[in-house]
């Protein structure tokens, strides 16, 4: 499988730092699962990988960004296994997530979508 996540500071179908599984990419175009729904995405907006994500990602809540449901502050982490967003609290290395209660690495060193904010 080969994974993809949104590289750019777009209001899309996309979340935020979640990697969607990438079903194909033709010329400049590509399309992600999100929720088993084929979702195409401009090639060049996305990161992607072929390993699958093992860290929570840590998002700065963009100035543009549409209202979500609950607070999470001006950053939050993004479980790597459902996509699940969570409130940051301190520092932590490691988070359990609430939603499929696994716990993973959190990755700080990442600076995701920092230049885009």
């Amino acid at each position: 499988m080969v994974w993809a996540r949104l590289q750019a500071d777009l209001n899309c179908n996309l979340r935020r730092g979640a990697w969607y599984r990438l079903i194909k990419m033709e010329g400049l175009a590509a399309v992600v699962d999100v929720n088993r729904k084929p979702v195409p995405v401009v090639r060049a907006f996305l990161q992607i990988s072929n390993s699958p994500p093992r860290r929570w990602t840590v998002v700065t809540t963009p100035r543009t960004a549409r209202p979500l449901a609950g607070p999470l502050g001006s950053q939050y982490a993004v479980c790597p296994s459902c996509r699940d967003r969570v409130p940051l609290r301190g520092r932590p290395s490691r988070m359990l997530c609430r939603r499929c209660s696994v716990e993973f690495a959190v990755a700080w060193e990442e600076h995701y979508l920092a230049q885009a904010l």
